[in-house]
């Protein structure tokens, strides 16, 4: 029996996101915008704990992906929306990445994940900030 998992965030894209893609919705040209923005307020969610990043998606939200923090080397960041949510990119040890869109309190998020990662990988991280 280990360390039992303890949920620092778990909730979906932020809402300002949905909100002016909506608005955006209002022209033909926005409309691919507006679904995409739906579709994540809909299925997305995020669950970053003391031991993984979780994040379920995709149509329905069957598709879901879990990130140990032994694996992840670089964390990037993206301000969206004036600064109210933002995007975060995950990369891992074999090259691969995942980016969280829309995500509330990502600076907090970021520096959660930042504190989880392996020492190496952390002082890689901020020679690249």
């Amino acid at each position: 029996m280990g360390i039992r998992e303890e949920a620092y965030f778990e909730g979906g894209p932020h809402i300002g996101e949905l909100i002016i893609n909506l608005l955006i919705g209002l022209t033909i040209i926005g409309l691919p915008l507006t679904v995409g923005a739906v579709v994540r307020a809909l299925w997305l969610r995020y669950r970053i704990t003391n031991r993984r990043v979780s994040v379920t998606g995709g149509w329905m939200g069957q598709d879901r992906t879990d990130i140990v923090y032994s694996e992840i080397v670089k964390v990037a960041k993206v301000p969206r929306g004036l600064g109210a949510w933002g995007d975060l990119v995950i990369t891992l040890r074999n090259g691969t990445r995942l980016q969280l869109r829309a995500v509330p309190k990502f600076r907090e998020i970021e520096a959660y994940i930042i504190e989880k990662m392996t020492v190496k990988a952390q002082k890689a991280n901020m020679s690249t900030d």
